[in-house]
């Protein structure tokens, strides 16, 4: 698979990643979860061409870094590894934000033993911390590469202020926030800004957690411990008017031969060389149709009419509750 550039640092990757939270947390149940189907699409995407895998320590929490390290024994050198700091983990619940500098080293201690590694490829701060100064943040990732125990340092959902700021104190590789055809906060200032200061951007759900595949259910038809469950996008009319705009990505993947989730990732490839989209699974099939995408071509004509049907005022419904919005550095 072709590679993509990540910032002006260096940092390699392949064109389309691969998101593993999925594979412990957030979607479907536990039940449901199958970890040797989980390590078999990790070591597929690897015979694909995907390096580029990214994981959290909330994810779980610990588990999904736990089970990557297991998937890739053997294997570390062939592969960019992202992970997260950022959030307080108290009797195995996520809390609040905490990038105290302190916090950030215990975090990345932990990483790298569960991650069993020496280093973290690319060492994202989760969500901006309101009570820690993001220069702080910058300076605590920046002495953790000097002492090699990470390469490049990442925001996630950050927004213009913070990004210079950080930017000013040690070099942003990678901004990674939610873009997609259905979610495109990031047009009019945040993709602008990140090409001024050459930052890359790394799209999580990328498929509009997986609404842009086709195959969704109305929220109320997942269970409680279902992200989707309380996804505003999923619910009553948003749904219904969200499936009517997506009908454009299901026409166009007809005309092509392709999918309707390839055609949406291809979209997020045609918007510059400078994306990396991480679409998250936990099955080989649907990794294979997504790695698919890295192969289809759009003219400016289909393009433009996959803007203008999943255009902002097109979609019903904000990405998020309010108390997950509040967290979002916007």
């Amino acid at each position: 698979m072709q590679q993509r550039k990540l910032g002006s640092g260096g940092l390699e990757v392949s064109a389309i990643g691969l998101g593993c939270m999925g594979m412990s947390f957030a979607y479907g149940q536990a039940e449901e979860r199958d970890e040797s189907e989980s390590i078999a699409t990790i070591h597929r995407a690897i015979e694909l061409g995907v390096n580029f895998f990214d994981t959290a320590e909330v994810y779980g929490p610990f588990t999904n870094e736990e089970l990557l390290s297991r998937a890739l024994k053997g294997k570390r050198d062939q592969v960019v590894i992202a992970t997260k700091f950022g959030f307080k983990i108290e009797n195995g619940q996520m809390g609040g934000t905490d990038s105290r500098p302190q916090h950030i080293r215990e975090a990345v201690e932990g990483s790298l033993k569960r991650l069993a590694t020496d280093r973290i490829d690319l060492l994202y701060q989760h969500r901006v911390d309101p009570n820690t100064p993001i220069e702080d943040v910058a300076g605590a990732v920046g002495d953790l590469i000097r002492e090699g125990k990470a390469r490049y340092f990442g925001l996630s959902e950050a927004g213009e202020e913070n990004i210079r700021r950080a930017h000013s104190v040690h070099p942003v590789a990678a901004l990674q926030s939610e873009y997609s055809l259905w979610e495109r906060n990031l047009e009019p200032s945040i993709i602008p800004l990140c090409r001024e200061l050459g930052i890359g951007i790394v799209p999580f759900a990328p498929l509009g957690r997986g609404f842009l595949t086709g195959h969704v259910k109305r929220a109320e038809e997942y269970p409680p411990d279902d992200y989707r469950h309380t996804d505003p996008r999923y619910e009553g009319e948003n749904f219904d008017a969200n499936m009517r705009a997506a009908s454009t990505v299901r026409e166009i993947a007809n005309r092509k031969a392709a999918t309707p989730g390839q055609i949406a990732l291809a979209w997020l490839l045609h918007k510059g060389n400078d994306i990396v989209p991480i679409p998250g699974t936990k099955q080989r099939s649907h990794l294979e149709d997504n790695v698919g995408a890295a192969n289809i071509s759009l003219d400016q004509n289909e393009i433009n009419e996959l803007d203008a049907a999943l255009a902002p005022e097109r979609i019903s419904g904000p990405r998020y509750t309010p108390q997950r919005m509040a967290q979002i550095d916007r």
